[in-house]
């Protein structure tokens, strides 16, 4: 029997680097816009508390695709269920 050398990552892995990549652009252009305000003498205003809470929290795409696969998931027990029965 032949083994699978295929990587397998779970989604909790692909989130938290899909996270970090986000949070990673955010504060390449935090750090960009300070450049700016700086070489203009001003300084850039931070964001306020209900801007960063106004911030999603995950990419709407990523709960689509995510919601469909457990919907998909779900379809196929319930099928296994009702075979199993009759």
């Amino acid at each position: 029997m032949a083994t699978s050398n295929k990587k397998k990552t779970t989604m909790a892995k692909l989130n938290r680097e899909r996270g970090l990549a986000e949070r990673r652009v955010a504060k390449r252009a935090r750090k960009a816009a300070r450049k700016q305000a700086a070489t203009h003498n001003e300084q850039a205003p931070a964001p306020s508390r209900e801007q960063e809470a106004a911030q999603p929290l995950a990419n709407q795409a990523a709960i689509g695709a995510a919601t469909r696969a457990f919907a998909d998931m779900a379809k196929t027990d319930a099928t296994a269920r009702r075979e199993q029965s009759a």
